[in-house]
């Protein structure tokens, strides 16, 4: 068993702690919607087809576009758990943010730039409604449904949420299924408040200019969320590290044994949503002999993995510090960082990095059922 509650592999890593879901906790979230937006959006098109209302294609087009993202999700979750090969000696963890900038794109494309196109052509060429009352129930019985996935998402977010708020939960949650489907179940319900008035006004009115306003704000809000989606997805794809919690908690775990006399500098990246590379170099007395040095690695290694579970990649090189030359290499010193390693340093993601560095071909069984 590792120190930090997972198994350990050959290489040294550590697996997830027994229990901990490779799949972010979304998978339930994920089919709830789906099975949501897929009924929903062939009832919606049904309404359609019979009244002519474009706020219900706009709707149907949307729920149908949000169905095919959470095949997405789940495609990217299972392909992200391939084994770690010679090609990708750090696994496949990223292929999941890949699969939801796909979405992100989807939800632009498909649902926004559709819907507003639609908008635009219903205003300048309106026509009444027929069977007036059947998007009024579908879009109510859509309403009930769209809210029951929202709580379902909410439910299985909040564990993963913690004490900050929701909006800081989708701006930091480095698994992103969760945060698509809650934006993707908030801007359903956003939206099919918008075609319910755009109908009850047609209905009242007798105009089916309103129809087509309310189209124009569903298409408006989905290229919103879209834009919202495709900014943190990016971020992600581009490599964040620890969040300044988890940095300074890495820090304090190598420095609580007294076996460091301070981290010269230290990297973090996430390779995936459940695995977080640590790359550190740290000063240790300078006539310490080779055992004690690897002895005091391993026990640094496991104070990591017990503080920060997710750190389950590191990469410790012990070094005699000089101040002086310390402060003119990295300007970062004795403080967390996760920007690129300048060219005279030792690179976070290289198994080549000086010292004691384990992992050095990293496999996760972690990802495989």
């Amino acid at each position: 068993m590792a120190e930090g509650g997972g198994t350990r592999t050959e290489h040294g890593e550590a697996s997830l702690p027994e229990g901990t879901s490779p799949h972010g906790g979304g998978t339930k979230a994920i089919l709830a919607a789906f099975s949501a937006n897929l009924g929903i959006a062939l009832t919606k098109l049904l309404a359609w087809v019979f009244s002519g209302s474009s706020s219900m294609l706009a709707e149907g087009v949307h729920s149908l576009a949000d169905s095919c993202n959470q095949v997405l999700l789940m495609v990217g979750g299972r392909r992200a758990r391939r084994r770690a090969d010679r090609e990708h000696p750090f696994g496949y963890g990223r292929e999941r943010y890949v699969y939801a900038f796909v979405v992100s794109i989807i939800l632009f494309s498909v649902g926004g730039v559709f819907s507003v196109y639609e908008g635009i052509e219903k205003i300048t060429h309106p026509h009444p409604l027929e069977v007036w009352w059947l998007p009024l129930a579908v879009l109510v019985v859509s309403i009930v449904l769209e809210a029951l996935s929202l709580r379902t998402g909410v439910r299985e977010s909040r564990p993963h949420k913690g004490s900050g708020s929701w909006f800081g939960f989708i701006r930091r949650a480095k698994a992103p299924e969760l945060p698509v489907v809650l934006l993707e179940d908030v801007a359903a319900l956003a939206g099919l408040a918008f075609a319910l008035i755009g109908v009850g006004l047609t209905i009242l009115t007798g105009d089916g200019v309103w129809d087509g306003i309310g189209t124009v704000f569903i298409g408006a809000l989905l290229v919103v969320v879209a834009i919202v989606l495709g900014i943190e997805t990016k971020s992600l794809l581009v490599g964040e590290g620890a969040s300044d919690a988890d940095g300074a908690a890495i820090e304090r775990a190598i420095l609580s044994g007294g076996e460091t006399e301070r981290v010269i500098h230290m990297r973090t990246l996430y390779l995936g949503p459940d695995e977080l590379l640590v790359a550190a170099k740290i000063a240790q007395p300078s006539g310490r002999r080779l055992g004690e040095v690897a002895a005091s690695i391993d026990a640094i290694e496991a104070r990591i993995r017990e503080a920060v579970p997710v750190a389950r990649v590191i990469y410790l090189e012990p070094d005699v510090f000089h101040d002086d030359e310390a402060s003119a290499a990295d300007p970062s010193v004795s403080e967390p960082s996760v920007s690129e390693p300048s060219a005279d340093e030792p690179s976070a993601a290289d198994p080549s990095v000086g010292g004691r560095a384990r992992n050095r071909a990293p496999r996760d069984p972690g990802r495989h059922p």
